[in-house]
């Protein structure tokens, strides 16, 4: 661990140097031929006021929104993996996404003017898939649970099963949906940051906070629990308790931000590992610089969505699985060599 703390803040300042440098170029880039230096034009000049209107209110939001969701995946994915202590483990594998995206198909379809969908307008989506993620979760939690004990093989065997369950409920409103609903539910699925805005990301951030600070908790019992849930136990941490506060962390992390930008893949299971090519195990500095890479990877990616067909856009979810994949098959393919799946 020694060597590993001792790269830890070489390791944060590069990544936090890229996070801003990406940041910065995202806001310089987009369809429209706006750029940061317009910003120094007066208020009264055009250029200038298309600045302020394209920079704070369009590509700023979803920016932040690309940054926080990012961190949200990575920090969900980093704890899965402590927690089901492989390295491919993936936050979709604790329901949460699954759960999200059937509450989301079922507002889309089903929902209606006159009810409590009409009353929430444009945040009935959100709010029905943070529903549908926590109850998902906490569903699935107790299923695995017996006599105060949790077990961690049960909860991912019923993880694959409630996802499949979820998904071929998903497939009956799909089937059932007109041109419209249709239309929604597949950009949903595909994920985007097009919609982004100043609220919804007032709505993420508590849930992330809450994610963040158990998270920063969770990064010495999850180094404990790296060897097996005994070891951990002989060392004073409560694991029972750990098992929980990580799945609430997990559901905080990723329910909300699914629930607001769609499905995206591929974030929460390759980040977390790349960083532990580089860093070695320690939670202590896997998951802030997760969470960092995670944010420069999904900014990155949502670039290129929004320039790589303009003026169209094409669905972030599209472009993370075009990048995740290849990464993906190469941890496949290192993990058999080395044995470690």
């Amino acid at each position: 661990m020694t060597r590993d703390i001792s790269r830890a803040p070489w390791l944060l300042a590069l990544l936090a140097t890229l996070l801003v440098m990406t940041v910065l170029f995202a806001l310089d880039t987009g369809a429209t031929a706006v750029h940061l230096h317009d910003l120094w034009q007066p208020a009264t000049d055009v250029t200038g006021q298309a600045a302020q209107l394209v920079l704070r209110d369009i590509r700023a939001p979803r920016i932040v929104m690309a940054c926080l969701t990012g961190a949200a995946l990575a920090i969900a994915g980093t704890i899965m993996q402590g927690l089901f202590r492989n390295p491919l483990a993936d936050p979709g594998l604790a329901g949460v996404s699954s759960a999200a995206a059937l509450a989301t198909a079922c507002i889309i379809v089903l929902g209606g003017s006159g009810s409590w969908v009409s009353w929430l307008g444009r945040w009935a989506i959100p709010c029905a898939g943070i529903v549908g993620s926590f109850t998902g979760m906490g569903l699935l939690y107790l299923f695995a649970t017996r006599g105060g004990v949790t077990s961690m093989t049960a909860m991912l065997l019923a993880g694959v099963a409630f996802g499949a369950f979820s998904g071929a409920l998903t497939g009956v409103l799909i089937f059932r949906a007109n041109d419209a609903a249709l239309r929604d539910l597949t950009f949903w699925t595909m994920g985007s940051f097009s919609g982004a805005t100043w609220g919804g990301i007032g709505l993420l951030l508590p849930f992330l906070l809450v994610a963040g600070g158990l998270a920063a908790y969770l990064a010495a019992p999850l180094n404990a629990m790296l060897l097996n849930e005994h070891n951990a136990h002989l060392m004073g941490y409560p694991v029972e308790r750990i098992k929980s506060l990580s799945m609430l962390a997990v559901a905080c992390a990723t329910g909300p931000a699914v629930s607001l930008v769609g499905a995206i893949g591929f974030v929460g299971v390759v980040v977390p590992h790349l960083v532990r090519l580089v860093a070695g195990p320690d939670h202590r500095i896997v998951l802030p610089a997760s969470a960092m890479l995670g944010a420069i990877l999904l900014t990155g990616a949502d670039t290129m969505a929004r320039t790589l067909a303009s003026p169209a856009e094409v669905p972030v979810g599209i472009v993370t699985a075009l990048l995740g994949t290849p990464a993906f098959v190469w941890l496949l393919a290192r993990s058999h060599r080395t044995g470690i799946a």
